[in-house]
């Protein structure tokens, strides 16, 4: 049985342009989704698979990001005063433990395996890790990584999450290369990042969380560049393939949003919406009527 993962990188060192103009101002991972910022949202995943330590890869101008997992001692004496215990509650989640969080800098975007590497310093020769890219956001009965988590306990060695996506869009994924079909799990023999449309392995595409082992950052060392002139970790998770060390495709059980465009941003708002009990009669009726206005405009 592999040991428990307890640690967890999250790349936010992106400038996040799509989201421009707001990003100007503040990091794309804390725009809110609902109420929460995108960031709460990967957070509480990662809590609810066990991770304990919290690692964040920033760059420059992300102070907003790091000032989110503070505390606010005057809000939290706002509240009481005023007897506001919900609100109290909520704000509690936002809260992390002294040293349970660290911030290392990435000065230069050289990819998602270099922001990785950028932490390998915090993580031990003998555990594996996760990865979560908090733009890709998953709603699912059980968090995405806790049945990640759960099933590397039995398997170890490397995992990424993965879904079927359509032929015509699977040249913007890595793609899985599968050795074996096992339902759940695929055991995988290759993986190629964003493929042309006739080299692709398959339509089963790597999303963004990942628990990897130490081998992976020793691979990141070589500062290897792949697609795009970037420092790729699909590369990486590819070199554990040509070393003879497992690697397994977990398709997750729940939705997930690409939170990095506005489109998905949007379609998670609705879906999120919809799933809070506080606000679904009044939103759901509002999609109506906007539906029905639409239809009679055509």
């Amino acid at each position: 049985m592999a040991r428990r993962v307890t640690k967890a990188i999250f790349p936010v060192a992106g400038l996040g342009t799509r989201f421009l103009p707001a990003t100007k101002a503040i990091p794309k991972e804390v725009l809110t989704l609902v109420d929460r910022p995108l960031i709460q949202y990967a957070i509480d995943e990662a809590r609810a698979a066990g991770i304990t330590e919290f690692i964040f890869v920033t760059s420059r101008g992300k102070s907003a990001l790091e000032d989110y997992f503070d505390a606010a001692p005057e809000l939290e004496m706002s509240l009481k005063a005023k007897n506001k215990t919900d609100s109290l509650e909520t704000l509690e989640m936002t809260n992390m433990g002294s040293g349970q969080i660290a911030y290392i800098r990435q000065h230069k975007a050289l990819g998602l395996g270099h922001a990785v590497w950028c932490a390998r310093r915090l993580i031990n020769e003998d555990e594996s890790f996760a990865v979560i890219l908090p733009d890709d956001v998953i709603q699912g009965e059980k968090s995405c990584l806790q049945q990640m988590v759960e099933q590397h306990e039995e398997t170890g060695g490397c995992m990424v999450a993965a879904m079927e996506v359509p032929p015509e869009k699977a040249s913007a994924y890595g793609l899985l290369d599968v050795k074996e079909d096992m339902g759940q799990m695929v055991s995988v023999k290759g993986m190629v990042e964003k493929p042309k449309p006739e080299d692709a392995p398959s339509n089963l595409a790597v999303i963004g969380r990942y628990i990897l082992t130490p081998k992976v950052l020793q691979t990141l060392d070589k500062q290897e560049t792949g697609a795009g002139g970037e420092i790729q970790l699909t590369d990486a998770i590819a070199n554990e393939i040509r070393s003879g060390r497992d690697v397994y495709g977990y398709r997750f059980r729940g939705q997930r949003f690409d939170c990095g465009s506005k489109a998905g941003f949007l379609q998670a708002t609705v879906a999120f919406g919809l799933s809070r009990d506080d606000l679904r009669d009044e939103f759901s009726e509002y999609l109506r009527e906007m539906v029905s206005l639409d239809a009679a405009a055509q």
